[in-house]
């Protein structure tokens, strides 16, 4: 097995213990953890193909996905916290009187 194959490989067990992790857990910043998990494998198969492909196009787009994912950390952290504040639990069940 080739270099890259094992970086897809790993890419590929990252997304999907990520998306395991959302499926189970209902705590909310486990949730968020595990949905950055997925998106961290999604970023190591870019990076792979753009170094596979031998241009800095898919490395451009992780740098530009880094950004976007640390804004929605930033707004997604303190949203949750004031869901915990208002029900007194971090359980997603919990929030479905929220629905609009």
């Amino acid at each position: 097995m080739d270099k890259v194959q094992l970086l897809l490989v790993l890419s590929g067990a990252l997304f999907s213990l990520g998306l395991l992790g959302v499926i189970v857990r209902r705590n909310a910043l486990v949730m968020l953890m595990c949905m950055e998990l997925m998106l961290n494998g999604v970023n190591l198969s870019l990076v792979t193909f753009s170094q596979q492909r031998g241009d800095a196009a898919g490395a451009v787009l992780v740098f530009l996905v880094f950004v976007v994912a640390t804004a929605e950390i930033a707004l997604a952290i303190p949203i949750v916290l004031l869901l915990v504040r208002f029900k007194r639990s971090m359980d997603i069940d919990r929030y479905a009187d929220l629905k609009g």
